[in-house]
């Protein structure tokens, strides 16, 4: 069922709302509900480390829960969204901050590019039937910035227990995170890994 772009426009507007709503109170959980029931949600730490959450639910208590949590006054600024209303696809570009200031009053970010990309959908049956969610989203981030960030935080003395505790949190025991070979949905998209949007035909390497 074809989207139009004002209506994308509209639900990515709502989108950007509750983002400012969860950054305020350091709750994510709330965004929850702008996800399909059958939604899937992931990202890569490592070339064997994939977190993928399947379900609204595991998206509220793993993305957005377990993920989030501890990352009190951080704040994930949106730069610039792309949309694409031929895909009802939506890509938006943020920038990752910590809240936190170090000696100079500068605020410790992580660089380099980070973003999402979503599929959006209009529901059919059930509690929310004709309304629009999004289908899928996958996320991108320098890790090794991250990482950097991170450390810098902790060396200068200014991680709260909180973000600490966060740090813990790793590892494939965590729920959510896979091998690669273990991954519940794709890393790229379901409707792209199908090839429903192929441009290029890929080469075909000989043996």
């Amino acid at each position: 069922m074809s989207l139009t772009r004002a209506e994308i426009e509209e639900f990515w507007e709502t989108w950007l709302q509750v983002n400012r709503d969860a950054e305020g109170s350091g709750d994510w959980r709330v965004m929850a509900e702008w996800y399909a029931e059958d939604a899937t949600y992931g990202w890569m730490y490592g070339p064997d480390e994939h977190f993928m959450a399947v379900g609204r639910d595991q998206i509220r208590d793993w993305a957005i829960g377990i993920e989030m949590d501890g990352l009190d006054g951080w704040h994930y600024d949106y730069q610039v969204s792309v949309i694409d209303e031929q895909k009802s696809m939506v890509v938006g570009f943020w920038k990752q901050k910590s809240g936190i200031l170090d000696d100079s009053g500068q605020e410790y970010e992580i660089l380099g590019i980070g973003g999402s990309w979503f599929g959006v959908e209009r529901q059919v049956g059930g509690a929310d039937d004709g309304q629009l969610k999004f289908a899928w989203q996958r996320d991108w981030f320098d890790m090794p910035s991250t990482a950097h960030t991170f450390l810098e935080i902790i060396k200068a003395g200014k991680a709260p227990d909180t973000l600490l505790k966060r740090l813990e949190v790793a590892g494939h025991g965590v729920p959510g995170h896979y091998h690669y070979a273990d991954i519940p949905s794709p890393v790229w998209p379901p409707p792209v890994e199908r090839g429903d949007y192929l441009q290029q035909t890929p080469v075909q390497v000989q043996a």
